[in-house]
């Protein structure tokens, strides 16, 4: 990293504490101790490698570990749940997922916390795009045949997820708003199995998280068909996205952001905000995470809150459309 990046962040850091909290050390030090992340899934999951791969950069910056306990449940809502209750001193911290921001307002009953009032947004880390993806065993070689396919055969199309209401399911049912088409959802609760009859054609189309797929898409043992994201996936940049391959306004993606407990000073926020920036630039960063399927992205505080947002009313007209029930 440049000099000059070294002394702006460390500026934003120190002029940030020292005009909204005069006189505190601790401040002006922040962190003097190690930081614990909290991941509302499971170790290995996408939320904790990403969060492990920008985190571990952000820790050489700062000079303090961040310390990983993973939490999952009720769909990440429990770990996320935490740090919505944590104190707001800059020492609890989140690596969460749009399923618990953005999704399960509106699939959770009773959901415990708040996503627009109960965090303090740091900054988004990574995308996640769903890449639309066929047997290879199914005669389909573009995501307008994969139209086409479906409306000849109303019903009869099955299509996998990890479960209602995943990222997967959700790209389904916006698939079928938008193509006036009806196919049957097939959940699955393990992955390896999904992606097994995905290649023998058992259950022949997936609307999947890159990673998932990555290697059979590359071994050519299931087709992409396009990427559901506004731009190509770094990982997979020889695939169109769903607008180039003819269905524009088709974009599911899953993200992961960084956030602290309402409350949570604005210099702690705008230090580790300006430390992510720095991580998501490095090229050793960047290049982990497009090789684990990811595409990095850093965003203001206020740009997260604003994502959060939107997507709350997105996935809420997809899923009241398609009859879903909260639980």
């Amino acid at each position: 990293m440049s000099m000059h990046r070294r002394d702006l962040l460390r500026g934003i850091g120190t002029a940030a504490f020292a005009a909204a909290a005069p006189g505190r050390v601790w401040a002006q030090a922040y962190p003097d101790r190690p930081v614990k992340i909290v991941v509302p899934f499971a170790a290995g999951s996408a939320s904790d490698v990403v969060g492990r791969v920008v985190l571990e950069r952000m820790a050489s910056e700062l000079g303090q570990a961040f310390i990983f306990e993973n939490q999952p449940g009720a769909g990440g809502n429990s770990g996320t749940n935490v740090i919505a209750k944590a104190d707001p001193d800059g020492y609890r911290l989140t690596v969460t997922a749009s399923g618990p921001l953005a999704v399960n307002r509106t699939l959770t009953k009773n959901l415990p916390y708040d996503p627009e009032k109960d965090f303090e947004p740091v900054s988004l880390l990574a995308t996640l795009p769903n890449v639309v993806t066929v047997s290879a065993k199914l005669p389909i070689k573009s995501l307008k045949e994969l139209i086409e396919y479906a409306k000849a055969k109303p019903g009869e199309l099955n299509y996998s997820s990890v479960g209602p209401g995943s990222s997967q399911h959700l790209a389904g049912l916006l698939f079928q708003q938008l193509t006036g088409t009806s196919m049957v959802h097939v959940p699955y609760r393990v992955t390896g199995q999904l992606v097994t009859d995905l290649i023998t054609g058992a259950v022949p189309l997936s609307f999947q998280l890159i990673p998932n797929v990555l290697g059979q898409i590359r071994a050519g043992e299931v087709r992409a068909l396009a990427v559901t994201a506004v731009t190509r996936s770094a990982s997979l940049p020889e695939i169109p996205t769903s607008a180039e391959a003819g269905l524009p306004g088709y974009e599911c993606a899953g993200w992961f952001a960084l956030l602290g407990p309402k409350g949570t000073p604005k210099p702690i926020i705008d230090k580790l905000h300006a430390t992510a920036v720095v991580a998501l630039e490095d090229e050793a960063v960047r290049k982990r995470l497009i090789e684990i399927g990811a595409d990095p992205a850093s965003s203001s505080p206020d740009e997260l809150a604003k994502l959060i947002s939107s997507e709350i009313v997105k996935w809420r007209e997809v899923i009241v459309k398609a009859g879903l029930q909260p639980e």
